[in-house]
């Protein structure tokens, strides 16, 4: 009996209100990367300094380590040496740097050579490496002579030994296209793996998100646009457990004597700087390097190829396109508009 008595008495005794979980909120890290900003959304408690360093610690980890991957104006990246290689033997690199080339080379083979990472010849040719700009556009020699330079058959990847090889001494490679997107993952990936499971990072155009908003709701992005494109709806999406990214040919361009603008985007199928009517293309997936090689595909795909591959292969994809009076076209797939915001 006293026992039971002493139970009896601990389950009538107040109890004790639970303590109060600790308050959260959204802190902001931002600053440079690859040539523009990145800004990186986290629920954590706030005025915690330790956990901010750790934060940013990672971040910053992250982004040395796309420097010495993908970097062509880091002479000491992996790229920059492994394009610098006139072999063609196999050259190590890290995992990372192979599992980006095997992505690359998958994406190339699904888009049918519309996104190709040996395509860094014609980059330069047309001014958009290292070298800058060219006085004048390239002259038709100039690129066949660098086409000759592209294809990814000329690129292959060994995980298991972790090298990479070109197939013609001369080959290099560009993986511009696919490095923000890898980028925003792997930060968003290193936060959560401090513990810190709700997180947003945006790159400068690719951005990834993970858990949700402090407030408990999935986080909400606005999908960019190019400057006058403004659709009534469809520019806000929620972002769950995903990656969005945007490519473009108004984001970096030069403009000839002539008065043609020249885009960084390059077909690697014909050698020429993309001059259609398809501004932007906006791809969400999982993969934030998948989404990023897939919508730097659809602008060079231009306005009828790319809605075809984007129907084709279930994509939550986005298009905007021009049109000669000055006005815009935005097309969307259903699976696109199933994340916009209500």
């Amino acid at each position: 009996m006293g026992a039971l008595v002493t139970t009896l008495l601990l389950l009538l005794a107040p109890q004790a209100p639970a303590p109060e979980p600790p308050a959260r909120e959204v802190v902001v890290f931002s600053g440079p990367a690859m040539g523009t900003r990145y800004s990186v959304r986290v629920v954590m408690p706030p005025n915690d300094a330790e956990a901010g360093r750790r934060v940013r610690g990672v971040i910053d980890r992250e982004l040395g380590l796309v420097d010495r991957l993908f970097s062509k104006w880091n002479p000491a990246s992996e790229l920059s040496r492994f394009n610098a290689l006139r072999s063609t033997e196999p050259f190590a690199v890290s995992a990372e740097m192979v599992d980006a080339v095997l992505t690359a080379k998958r994406a190339a083979e699904q888009t049918g050579g519309a996104f190709d990472p040996t395509v860094a010849p014609l980059v330069e040719a047309w001014g958009f490496g290292p070298a800058g700009r060219p006085a004048a556009p390239p002259s038709a020699d100039t690129i066949a002579a660098a086409r000759d330079r592209v294809g990814h058959a000329l690129l292959s990847a060994d995980r298991a030994r972790l090298t990479i090889r070109k197939a013609r001494p001369d080959a290099a490679i560009d993986l511009n296209g696919l490095a923000g997107g890898w980028l925003a993952d792997r930060i968003a990936s290193a936060i959560v793996a401090l513990g810190y499971a709700d997180v947003l990072v945006d790159g400068g155009g690719e951005i990834s998100a993970r858990g949700r908003r402090a407030d408990g709701q999935h986080w909400r992005v606005a999908v960019e646009s190019p400057a006058g494109a403004r659709a009534p709806r469809g520019r806000v999406i929620d972002l769950v457990e995903a990656s969005v990214a945007t490519s473009g040919d108004y984001r970096n361009f030069w403009t000839d004597e002539e008065g043609r603008r020249r885009s960084h985007v390059i077909d690697p199928r014909s050698g020429e700087s993309i001059a259609h009517a398809l501004a932007s293309a906006t791809v969400v997936h999982a993969d934030g390097a998948w989404a990023d090689a897939l919508g730097t595909a659809l602008v060079v795909l231009g306005p009828a190829e790319a809605r075809a591959f984007a129907t084709r292969e279930q994509l939550a994809a986005r298009l905007v396109e021009r049109r000669a009076d000055g006005s815009w076209i935005e097309w969307s797939t259903p699976s696109f508009q199933a994340l916009i915001g209500h």
